[in-house]
């Protein structure tokens, strides 16, 4: 592995205390509340690319993982077996698949973002109502059905997390235009052109 530039370790740390921050942001709905975990996870993938965005998030759940309480309920290598784990590895998936897609698109519009980060939201819920239904079941002996698992961690949650979608995709967007992004797909194309005409 190549080593980081001074610019994309300070970036990386700087999402990973985004991720941790606005896991305890908690902004109530109803009954009940969503956190800014989502929104930064995502933007870590469009910022930073997917190796350096799964990077990111995946030290964050490493942190949570050795003990240091950036999750929601803490820390420790117990953290596994909640059924919640799941969504947590997803994250690092989900910015993975943002980070590449995003930049293989023919234009970066606040559109084709809103589309690659309506595909990481299935990915987390794929993997993360799965992980929370096979868990549940089966390891921590808190039984619920397959439909009870879609209709709360998956449809009820769906919503405001496609809103973080979208504020992802309008905020990632400033941060192209202004220069934040690491390695947009513009810079790798200009970059392979000089190549070749070298």
């Amino acid at each position: 592995m190549k080593k980081l530039s001074l610019r994309e370790l300070v970036l990386c740390a700087l999402f990973v205390a985004l991720i941790t921050v606005g896991t305890f942001v908690r902004i109530p709905i109803g009954g009940d509340y969503f956190t800014l975990q989502f929104l930064f996870t995502l933007l870590a993938g469009l910022v930073l690319g997917a190796h350096l965005g799964a990077l990111a998030v995946g030290t964050y759940v490493l942190l949570g993982l050795v003990g240091v309480p950036v999750f929601a309920s803490g820390g420790g290598l117990a953290y596994v077996i909640q059924p919640t784990f799941g969504y947590l590895l997803a994250f690092i998936l989900q910015a993975a698949f943002c980070g590449h897609f995003v930049r293989r698109v023919p234009q970066v519009s606040f559109k084709t973002l809103l589309l690659v980060n309506a595909g990481g939201m299935a990915i987390v819920y794929l993997l993360g109502v799965s992980w929370f239904y096979i868990f549940s079941n089966y390891v921590v002996d808190a039984p619920i059905a397959i439909w009870a698992a879609i209709l709360y961690c998956g449809i009820l949650q769906a919503p405001p997390d496609f809103l973080l979608c979208v504020a992802a995709a309008g905020l990632g967007l400033r941060l192209y235009r202004a220069g934040f992004w690491l390695h947009p797909a513009a810079e790798q194309t200009e970059s392979a052109a000089l190549a070749k005409e070298a």
